[in-house]
C-alpha cells in the first residue's frame, strides 16, 4: 500500500513539473490594449516594439530577396556561333571596342563557341541593339530568351516604385 502511494506521489510530481516546464517555453505576447472612449468607440494601443519588429522584418526581407530579384527573364543577342575559337574571340574584341558598356557572354557547347551580348529586359531594347549590332555583324544575329542579370541601379529603381 505504501509503495502504491509513493508511486502515485512520484507520478503526480512529475506531471506538475512537466506542466511548469511547458508554461516556461511559451512565447511572451506583446499586449494590445483595447479601451472604450466616449468620443471614439474603440481605441487600440499597440506596444511601440511591434512597429520596430515590423520595420526590422521589412529590412530583412529586402536583403534576403535582393539576390533573387537580381536575375530575371529577359533577352540576349547571339552574335556568332562558330567552331573557330579565334574567330569568336575576334568578334568579342570588336564588340567590346564598339560597345564597352554591354556585357558579353562566351559559351562553349561542343564543338561550337557562342558569343552572346547584353542583358535586355524588353523586346524594344533588343530591337534597338539589333540595329546597332547589324552594322558591325551584318548576318547571324539571333534573339535568345535567357535569364539576365540586372544592374544594381535597376534594382534600386525597382525598390523605389
Amino acid at each position: 500500500m505504501h509503495k502504491l502511494l509513493l508511486f502515485a506521489l512520484i507520478i503526480g510530481g512529475m506531471r506538475v513539473t512537466a506542466q511548469v516546464k511547458d508554461t516556461a517555453m511559451r512565447p511572451v505576447l506583446l499586449p494590445v490594449v483595447i479601451r472604450v472612449d466616449s468620443t471614439n468607440p474603440v481605441v487600440i494601443e499597440r506596444d511601440p516594439r511591434i512597429e520596430q519588429l515590423v520595420r526590422k522584418q521589412i529590412e530583412i526581407n529586402e536583403v534576403t530577396t535582393r539576390e533573387s530579384r537580381r536575375f530575371v527573364q529577359g533577352f540576349r543577342i547571339q552574335v556568332i556561333n562558330s567552331p573557330d575559337r579565334a574567330k569568336v574571340f575576334d568578334a568579342k574584341a570588336k564588340l567590346y571596342e564598339q560597345f564597352p558598356d554591354w556585357k558579353s557572354y562566351l559559351l562553349y557547347q561542343s564543338p561550337n563557341y557562342k558569343l552572346r551580348v547584353g542583358n535586355f529586359k524588353t523586346q524594344e531594347e533588343v530591337q534597338d541593339a539589333m540595329k546597332q549590332l547589324s552594322k558591325l555583324f551584318p548576318a547571324g544575329l539571333y534573339v535568345i530568351p535567357d535569364v539576365i542579370e540586372l544592374k544594381l541601379s535597376d534594382l534600386k529603381a525597382d525598390t523605389t516604385k
